[in-house]
């Protein structure tokens, strides 16, 4: 059987997140919990951005064109940006609501239907997570790493609501029934705190990549490679200069040639790029990497 590819792996994370959102709408409505409806609107939110997300995989997958002579890697940050930060406004403005019913008095469930809700959540949240970090572990796709941290976040939702159901379903008819009303409020107060952190370190890093800000590691990795070169084939001095964009590495380098020095063939010069190429690694058509040779450092900074 064939192992499913980036794009069948996100259809089928938008037919489960499509399937958890309707439930959850239909069931918030019957129970009246504010925490499963989040958890519904969560899901739909979830469901487009994951479908947008499919949508700049086929665009990614497939060729360059005349108007796209770069290839379309610069959108897959703009698409994490947008989908981390409409997640994380999701949060805050679930959490303002839950703070303001706790203040209101809380408000009456219906623990039967909100119990069952919360147990096929669970299940299809962990089925799902599971399925999808498998098979990124093979795949590597930063969309799938996001679709991996929403099912993540979305299990430990259903979780906590199972959990905290169950504690006020139990403490139902007891002396302390006076606080069953809390319940709700104060599980999607709680559940929105910890999850808000999340989406927005998804919205920082795609940010930094909008704004072409140099990875640490790759910059590290190709001024070593440069460095050699020109030890070894002594050149003056080298300029690198790296971004990571998605899922591609876009790296220039620059070697500084002396004054007078006879250059030799373009066989020999390709075998320079060769070398420099392999002591950075990561080629394939992510990579974007561009090496020339020049007497003038104007044209290298």
């Amino acid at each position: 059987m064939p192992k499913p590819t980036e794009q069948t792996v996100l259809k089928i994370s938008i037919a489960a997140t499509v399937g958890i959102g309707l439930i959850g709408v239909a069931f918030g409505v019957l129970t009246g919990s504010l925490s499963i409806m989040f958890d519904g609107v969560f899901g739909g939110l979830d469901a487009a951005m994951t479908l947008l997300a499919l949508q700049v995989s086929r665009l990614i997958a497939g060729a360059a064109s005349r108007r796209f002579q770069m290839g379309f890697w610069h959108v897959e940050p703009l698409v994490l940006a947008i989908n981390g930060g409409l997640l994380t406004l999701l949060c805050v403005y679930a959490f303002v609501n839950a703070v303001g019913s706790l203040l209101g008095g809380g408000h009456d469930l219906a623990f039967d239907w909100a119990l069952a809700y919360a147990v096929i959540t669970v299940a299809i949240c962990l089925g799902m997570l599971i399925f999808v970090r498998g098979a990124n572990r093979r795949i590597g796709s930063a969309l799938l790493a996001l679709d991996v941290k929403s099912w993540l976040m979305s299990c430990l939702i259903s979780a906590s609501l199972l959990a905290a159901f169950l504690v006020a379903w139990a403490l139902d008819g007891t002396r302390f029934a006076h606080w069953t009303p809390y319940a709700d409020p104060a599980i999607l107060a709680v559940l929105t705190a910890c999850l808000i952190p999340v989406p927005f370190t998804t919205v920082i890093a795609a940010v930094k990549e909008v704004l072409l800000v140099a990875p640490q590691e790759l910059d590290a990795r190709v001024r070593a490679a440069a460095e050699a070169a020109v030890a070894r084939h002594g050149f003056e001095g080298a300029r690198t200069y790296v971004a990571k964009v998605g899922r591609s590495q876009v790296i220039e380098i620059y070697l500084l040639v002396p004054a007078g020095r006879a250059i030799g063939s373009i066989v020999e010069l390709d075998a320079v790029r060769e070398e420099i190429g392999a002591a950075i690694g990561g080629a394939g058509r992510d990579r974007w990497l561009t090496i020339a040779f020049t007497g003038d450092p104007k044209w290298a900074d």
